[in-house]
């Protein structure tokens, strides 16, 4: 066994073992559990995918004279004012008013929050446009300016559910092409799509949450940050195969971090036809080595990792709850799964080769002494489950 402080040693000298849950698979194959254990110090996760419970708190400082806004937009898009006389918070999938895509294809949006988050982190000016009624402090009514990131005095990025722990794959049953948030899908089970890093996803790697827990460090889009809580819909009942990961969605994290230090490459708008639009994250963590069983968790492999199938034009929709059955992460990353006795194509709303990226990036980090780990101050929940929405919330009597 090793102890935090032992790690932090080791990383402060610039001596410590780190390698991507990529590379200990192999490692761990050929050098034997026991060993690699008082080897390796740290395991770096990672993935970067559409991350739609995303968001930035903003504080914009006072004007002169000052304004209590009680509504905004930031290009064209909606922000959250009922906070404070000049905070906002931008949510990652508030569309644009009056999109243009959408007044020629309904249902097709270019641009949101998601989008107005990724220009203001590659540094470029944004229009404001901000209200309110007026009062003996705040007299202003009416705000129209621009800023950039610089400009501001905070913008934290505060999300409430990042990296789901396990995802659906969809299908479509339909005779028709549907648009969903993984992508269009063709008709009659014609293809399928998902959207995860598989074996370098972080909580797929601390399957039981010996390691990341409220209060881990993480990487955040290049900036250090905090898992702040469970994320909402934060899962740890949902089933489990026989090594222990899910087979279902499970456990989820709420990230927080400092936009002003982000890396604009992680950090992408998204517009996905049929759904909207989102923002695409890459989230990395390090797992530290205290024992065998930590280390374990970190050599699962994407053919021992299961997603649960879902049908989007019947099931999803209805939330029935449903799963048709349960494909690898191998084989969807083949591009082909074999479903109901035929080649079934996949693909992937996430991106694989950034996940990785950023892995690497927070492993050099740490071997370089900048990126040291933490005990957790309190673990993530490993009961619980979400619900639906309530009957009474839908109307129903």
């Amino acid at each position: 066994m090793k102890s935090i402080d032992d790690i932090n040693r080791k990383i402060e000298s610039r001596k410590a073992v780190v390698m991507t849950a990529e590379e200990v698979i192999a490692y761990v194959e050929r050098k034997g559990l026991q060993e690699a254990a008082r080897e390796i110090d740290v395991v770096t996760t990672a993935t970067f995918g559409p991350m739609c419970s995303s968001g930035v708190f903003m504080n914009l400082g006072h004007s002169k004279p000052k304004i209590r806004i009680t509504q905004a937009w930031i290009d064209d898009v909606e922000v959250y004012s009922g906070i404070a006389a000049v905070d906002l918070y931008l949510g990652a999938t508030q569309l644009q008013v009056n999109d243009p895509a959408n007044l020629y294809y309904p249902g097709e949006f270019r641009f949101g929050g998601g989008h107005v988050i990724e220009k203001l982190v590659r540094g470029e000016k944004v229009q404001l446009y901000a209200r309110s009624y007026g009062t003996d402090e705040y007299p202003l009514r009416e705000l129209r300016s621009e800023f950039s990131l610089a400009e501001i005095n905070q913008a934290i990025m505060t999300n409430p559910r990042n990296c789901y722990q396990n995802y659906n794959a969809a299908v479509n049953s339909s005779d028709k092409l549907i648009h969903t948030y993984l992508g269009a899908l063709k008709p009659a089970y014609g293809s399928l799509g998902y959207s995860s890093a598989g074996q370098l996803s972080p909580l797929l790697n601390d399957p039981w949450y010996r390691s990341i827990g409220i209060g881990s460090k993480v990487w955040l889009a290049g900036a250090p940050g905090i898992v702040y809580a469970p994320g909402t819909q934060h899962s740890p009942d949902a089933p489990r195969g026989d090594t222990g990961v899910p087979v279902d969605g499970a456990g989820t994290l709420g990230l927080t971090g400092d936009l002003k230090q982000m890396d604009p490459e992680f950090v992408r708008g998204v517009s996905i036809r049929g759904y909207g639009v989102s923002l695409a994250l890459g989230v990395a963590i390090p797992i530290p080595i205290t024992g065998p069983e930590v280390l374990k968790g970190c050599t699962v492999r994407d053919e021992d990792i299961m997603a649960p199938v879902i049908d989007y034009a019947v099931d999803y929709p209805k939330n029935t709850g449903k799963v048709l059955t349960h494909v690898s992460y191998a084989d969807l990353r083949r591009g082909e799964v074999r479903l109901f006795g035929r080649s079934v194509e996949t693909g992937s709303l996430s991106s694989y080769a950034k996940a990785l990226k950023a892995a690497n990036l927070l492993a050099d980090q740490i071997r370089a002494g900048d990126f040291t780990v933490n005990t957790p101050a309190a673990p993530l929940p490993a009961t619980g489950s979400s619900s639906p929405m309530p009957a009474a919330l839908q109307g129903v009597r």
